[in-house]
């Protein structure tokens, strides 16, 4: 069984038989599944046919989803992001963007070495930014599995943390911007 069809299997059973654990303190504590069981079901609310967005996810690890619904995608090389991480290690440019981002959820496409970062639909009519690209209603992006492993061709850098979790458009021209001051100044990595 594939990483992908076992966090299936844990996100079925933790949807028919887990309730979020409640401490003592009255805080609610949710695990990693149920954050990933969350932002799965509601980012295939974007798909056409939601059945065949799960499927895709099970047996591809990526599923097409419609921007311009419930979110759009800003779309950075990923030269840009190094730079403003002044790394290439995934797992470290992934703590960078955990902080620049204040947690919004940003993944990878390894082969079109493109980032992108899940931002509100409304970004597209605001976007202008050089060198990045805010995709409109009429883009279909394929986005992985939420916990696709990092060894995936595409991988989340940034977890969404559940349901509508979205970075800010302005979090995203920051990242934009420190890569352009790091690459002038000369600090960008390799």
């Amino acid at each position: 069984m594939s990483g992908a069809e076992r966090r299936m299997d844990q996100n079925r059973s933790i949807e028919r038989d887990a309730e979020p654990d409640e401490r003592a303190s009255g805080t609610l504590v949710h695990t990693r599944a149920e954050m990933e069981l969350g932002a799965a079901m509601w980012l295939s609310m974007a798909a056409e046919d939601r059945g065949f967005a799960r499927l895709d996810w099970l047996t591809k690890g990526v599923a097409v989803l419609r921007c311009g619904r419930i979110f759009t995608a800003i779309r950075v090389p990923a030269a840009l992001v190094e730079a403003a991480a002044g790394t290439e290690d995934r797992q470290r440019i992934g703590e960078y963007l955990t902080d620049a981002l204040v947690g919004g959820p940003a993944f990878i496409d390894e082969t079109s070495r493109y980032v992108y970062f899940l931002v509100p639909p409304s970004a597209a009519r605001t976007w202008r930014t050089p060198e990045t690209v805010c995709l409109t209603n009429a883009t279909y992006l394929g986005v992985p599995v939420p916990g696709a492993s990092h060894h995936a061709r595409s991988h989340w850098l940034v977890e969404m943390a559940g349901a509508g979790d979205l970075c800010t458009p302005g979090a995203v021209s920051q990242v934009v911007m420190n890569a352009r001051l790091r690459i002038a100044s000369g600090q960008a990595s390799g």
